[in-house]
């Protein structure tokens, strides 16, 4: 029985892995498409092709459940956080390391406590301010907002985790109404039409490889998140939520391998607190539960 069970949650902790690396791949790649694209439409690229793979691999089976959800209002609500989370990061990492701005989007985690005491009422613990504290400190560890070398840049990524953590806590809202799948197909439906509306405004041709590497902008995207949603049914979020700062760790190696991103103290310290953080509320909800 418990060998049954060590299997499932390593085959979960696999495909957490390999999601996170494949999602800091998927964000590599859209950096190096910048170079030539506009961000809105790589953006505009990670959420179609999303989109449609994910309506292509479940319309048949889901049908009218997966076009029409109940809650329409919060997965709308929903589907525009995170557009606004994928904006602020690619206009972000047109200029500043990939592993940087992955980082302070890391905060995330530790502000959905802050925010679920707001929003739903749940207990705001002494330890979860000073998580808070760890993680901010962090942030200012690689911002470095005093020094000769800030960029402004760094700061989008941070209002990104702001509106990440209202993401996580609506998606924990539509646990009750919708499934996971409908949830997925909905994460990029908005951003889809909304993008298709601004894009024609900013389009730039793309070249021969461009359009592959777009369409795999959409199959990153979908594979990553697939891998993650089949992950947390084999094993619980609490046991989970560790393994995903995995993709920090990806995003430094992408930007170190492919674009030559410094490794600096002041990033993998920060790196480290806001981890921490993450870590610290993590324990504090595994011992609650």
């Amino acid at each position: 029985m418990n060998s049954s069970r060590d299997l499932r949650f390593a085959q979960a902790v696999t495909l957490v892995t390999l999601a996170c690396f494949v999602l800091a791949g998927m964000d590599a790649l859209g950096k190096h498409l910048m170079q030539h694209l506009p961000a809105p439409q790589v953006v505009w690229a990670r959420y179609v092709f999303h989109t449609l793979l994910v309506g292509a691999i479940f319309g048949l089976r889901d049908g009218r459940r997966l076009l029409r959800p109940k809650r329409p209002g919060l997965q709308l609500l929903r589907g525009l956080c995170l557009l606004g989370v994928t904006l602020g990061m690619y206009f972000a990492i047109r200029q500043v390391p990939l592993g940087e701005a992955t980082a302070i989007m890391f905060l995330a985690p530790i502000l959905v406590t802050l925010l679920a005491g707001w929003l739903l009422s749940e207990p705001l613990r002494p330890v979860h301010l000073a998580a808070l504290a760890i993680g901010f400190l962090g942030v200012v560890l690689i911002v470095r907002p005093a020094s000769g070398s800030f960029q402004p840049a760094l700061l989008l990524p941070l209002g990104s985790a702001f509106l990440l953590a209202f993401y996580f806590i609506l998606t924990r809202k539509l646990r009750e109404h919708d499934d996971e799948i409908t949830t997925l197909f909905h994460t990029t439906v908005a951003g889809s039409l909304g993008l298709s509306l601004l894009v024609p405004w900013l389009w730039i041709a793309p070249t021969a490889w461009e359009w592959p590497a777009l369409v795999l902008m959409g199959v990153l995207g979908a594979g990553g998140h697939l891998m993650l949603i089949r992950a947390f049914h084999l094993a619980t979020a609490s046991s989970l939520s560790p393994w995903l700062n995995m993709q920090i760790l990806a995003a430094a190696i992408y930007g170190l391998w492919i674009f030559d991103d410094p490794l600096t103290l002041p990033f993998a310290l920060g790196a480290i607190l806001i981890v921490s953080g993450g870590i610290l509320v993590w324990h504090t909800r595994t011992r609650a539960g």
